[in-house]
């Protein structure tokens, strides 16, 4: 997210912009990112982000520059027949949005994705255009084009303190020095609640932990399958590489200090994410477990995020909370967060289901479905 605004702010003549990064460009929650690109949501404003960034994200050297690692392997959602409903309505959503999807038969999913058992489904939906990517690979082509355009990226260099002046951003004081500043960005994702904690400011932006495992697939086993998700399992999954299957559930989180959490997943989870996929794709009893690693959201109590001016700081800028969605949405949030600043309103999506008060006015946006990486 920072190094989008960042550049999106460049591109748009905007000079002295700092980037400030704790560590290395990606460290934090973008470099676990399963890294998923689709456009299945519950709602209008996270389909339309997803919608706008695709074209970007999947022809990523050619708009920004650098390898965005994009690959297309279609993304297939299963859902039970409590949830059917749901999936219609979504799907009529998304394609009034402009999204290439539709609901497929169980003939024609056989043909997509063979290898799978489609017992108990209720109703599937595909996105045969979407994929994955390589979310550190846009965060290193957003920071090299937003260098290119006079923007300081500074590494290592956490933020301590921003200073105010009565309601107003004065300074940041960070590892390296103090920088004078009237306007601040906060895309700081798992560390927000602790900064804005120093500012009196309570929203509820929590770092969990989520984790994800790779599979060998064994050799009797289809060679490619698309991405997807199976919400009466509660599994999500991909393709990585030739050889191996990615697989996590969205649904299974536990709030972290995001300085000290826990990288790896634990075998109880890695047993039951894998006994879970099996249920879909039974032939996956027969893979070998090759790794698993573990990351961090930053989780809101509706799974949308945070984009906003704040009403209690001038010139501080709210940008967190994406749950898991940042980066399918980080081309459209940093075009929108430049426009926040520089014209004060943005023109298109309307973000008022993104604002920052709504928990309190009991405004959340609302779920299709209890996979909470459909939000």
């Amino acid at each position: 997210m920072g190094c989008s605004i960042a550049y999106h702010l460049a591109s748009k003549g905007v000079k002295d912009i700092v980037l400030v990064e704790r560590d290395s460009l990606g460290s934090g929650s973008t470099g676990r990112s399963s890294g998923i690109i689709r456009m299945h949501y519950s709602t209008e404003i996270n389909t339309r982000l997803a919608w706008e960034s695709f074209d970007t994200l999947r022809n990523f050297d050619e708009i920004i520059g650098g390898n965005g690692g994009w690959v297309k392997t279609g993304f297939m959602i299963i859902v039970g027949p409590d949830e059917v409903d749901g999936l219609k309505k979504n799907i009529l959503l998304h394609q009034s949005v402009g999204v290439d999807t539709s609901i497929i038969s169980v003939a024609e999913a056989k043909e997509i994705a063979p290898g799978f058992d489609y017992s108990g489904v209720g109703a599937i939906g595909y996105e045969p255009e979407s994929g994955y990517g390589d979310p550190s690979g846009v965060t290193l082509g957003y920071a090299t084009r937003a260098r290119e355009l006079g923007v300081d990226i500074v590494l290592e260099n956490p933020l301590i303190k921003v200073n105010l002046t009565k309601n107003r951003i004065k300074e940041v004081q960070t590892k390296q020095g103090t920088i004078k500043t009237d306007t601040v960005v906060l895309a700081t994702g798992p560390w927000s609640s602790q900064i804005l904690g120093q500012l009196n400011i309570d929203l509820p932006l929590v770092p969990t932990r989520h984790s994800v495992i790779l599979l060998q697939r064994p050799d009797n086993l289809l060679d490619s399958h698309p991405a997807g998700c199976d919400t009466g399992h509660l599994v999500y999954f991909r393709p990585e590489g030739d050889s191996y299957w990615l697989i996590g559930n969205g649904n299974h989180e536990e709030i972290v200090n995001p300085n000290t959490y826990k990288a790896q997943p634990e075998m109880n989870y890695v047993q039951d994410v894998w006994h879970r996929m099996t249920n879909r794709v039974p032939n996956l009893a027969n893979a070998k477990y090759f790794t698993g690693y573990s990351g961090l959201y930053t989780s809101t109590p509706d799974d949308h995020p945070i984009v906003d001016t704040c009403s209690q700081v001038e010139g501080l800028y709210l940008c967190s909370g994406f749950s898991g969605h940042g980066y399918k949405e980080s081309p459209a949030i940093g075009r929108i967060v430049s426009e926040l600043i520089l014209k004060g309103k943005v023109d298109y999506p309307d973000i008022g289901p993104l604002r920052s008060d709504r928990f309190s006015t009991g405004q959340t946006n609302q779920l299709s479905y209890r996979f909470k990486v459909l939000a």
